[in-house]
């Protein structure tokens, strides 16, 4: 008998992917289907549903679900939930689609889905924005005192695909056909909630933490899953492997330097690196919130939640989304409940008085004696060729990550913020 948390929603892992016989019966049937160009977002969305990561979710939300996630942080009948899940159209499309309509969803020319349209509803202009402010402004101070507008449509890329959306939701069950490049393309790191549980029980695991990855690790995240080690039973280094804003380290270069980290300063037997297919939201508390939820349907308990968890630039507390967690509604149905924790954990140093890492509770030393380590800051040191100071990342590390920077022909400015510096310690 497993030892793990559920999965989240009270109905085990709910996997939309058919296989086998089912699959090539569906796809015959999807040729001959109206067919929907998706995103790369909504294909992300796909697999996951098509893998039980987004348990209990079988399909697009509706409009009362969309409506209650925006307000509520639930589903329309209570169970939690913290970002919409959408499928974006066109007003054509639309038009020529009726309720109970079955349509495929295609990208890039491969059928990813089909789908059974239960509804249509349309996303205006002031839809779009009051999503956007309900679920991406933060109190940092690009959102407080009126300036969120101001800003938000040039600087924050989960407001501009909100509001760059079609007019357009539909909603409805789907079947999902395939899981796109990430078997073959990350053999052993793409990993399905089914097999992460499976290796968990292998190893004996109850109480397991995930260490959420945007950026290749530099100390302080390797310093966050060691505390993680200390108080778990093991951690699951936990990288998106979707699609991320310009400017950002790609995922084959993350892994790689991940693959160095953990073979040189880890005991390796209590940790597990894999990754998962979703492209980033960019929604800073809100989906510190989602990758709680669909880590637990991983078979994860715990979810370390550090300094700007899943920000961008400054449109977040720095612990905001630690707080968010304290706004969870309450629910006596474990099932609609959100059962994965936070581990909440300070901001984290190189100390050099302390001669090591550090936090904020740990350290009495003041700023001219910590390096201030960012993801933002490391991007940026390496875009423009500059040092990378002593104690910010391992070596090893550094050489993958100088090597692919050295490759780029194009670059993009990576703009710091302002705590990246250390200007709020």
């Amino acid at each position: 008998m497993s030892k793990l948390v559920a999965p989240h929603g009270g109905k085990g892992l709910v996997c939309c992917l058919l296989e086998g016989a089912d699959r090539d019966a569906e796809l015959k049937k999807a040729a001959g289907l109206k067919k929907i160009q998706i995103t790369a977002r909504a294909k992300g969305d796909l697999i996951m549903m098509g893998i039980g990561g987004f348990s209990p979710l079988d399909g697009f939300m509706p409009k009362a679900d969309w409506k209650s996630v925006c307000e509520n942080l639930t589903l329309a009948d209570g169970t939690f939930w913290p970002v919409p899940v959408t499928l974006e159209a066109s007003k054509a499309d639309a038009d020529a689609i009726n309720a109970g309509d079955e349509i495929a969803l295609e990208i890039d020319g491969e059928i990813m889905a089909t789908m059974k349209v239960s509804e249509k509803y349309e996303m205006t202009e002031a839809d779009k924005k009051w999503e956007s402010e309900l679920v991406y402004m933060g109190e940092g101070e690009d959102s407080v005192d009126g300036k969120f507008w101001e800003v938000a449509l040039e600087d924050h890329p989960g407001v501009q695909m909100v509001m760059g959306q079609k007019e357009f939701n539909l909603a409805g069950p789907v079947k999902v056909l395939s899981e796109g490049e990430y078997p073959a393309e990350y053999k052993g790191v793409y990993l399905t909630p089914a097999e992460t549980r499976k290796m968990f029980d292998d190893n004996g695991w109850a109480n397991v933490a995930a260490l959420q990855l945007r950026n290749p690790m530099h100390r302080s995240h390797e310093f966050l899953a060691k505390i993680a080690i200390e108080v778990c039973d093991g951690v699951l280094i936990h990288s998106l492997i979707g699609n991320l804003k310009a400017g950002d380290i790609p995922a084959k270069v993350r892994v790689e330097a991940i693959d160095c980290l953990v073979e040189k300063y880890f005991v390796k037997e209590n940790v597990i690196q894999a990754g998962y297919p979703l492209d980033m939201r960019y929604a800073g508390p809100r989906e510190g919130l989602l990758h709680a939820t669909f880590r637990q349907n991983y078979g994860i308990n715990k979810m370390i939640i550090g300094r700007d968890h899943a920000g961008v630039g400054d449109f977040y507390g720095l612990f905001e989304a630690q707080d968010i967690f304290n706004k969870v509604p309450e629910n006596d149905d474990p099932g609609k409940a959100l059962l994965c924790e936070p581990l909440k954990i300070d901001w984290t140093f190189y100390c050099k008085k302390c001669d090591g890492m550090a936090s904020l509770r740990t350290c009495p030393h003041g700023k001219d004696d910590r390096v201030i380590l960012s993801g933002t800051k490391l991007r940026h040191a390496l875009s423009n060729n500059e040092e990378v100071v002593d104690h910010f990342g391992r070596e090893e590390v550094l050489v993958i990550l100088r090597k692919y920077y050295a490759s780029l022909t194009d670059k993009v400015e990576v703009k710091l913020q302002s705590h990246a510096e250390g200007s709020k310690m």
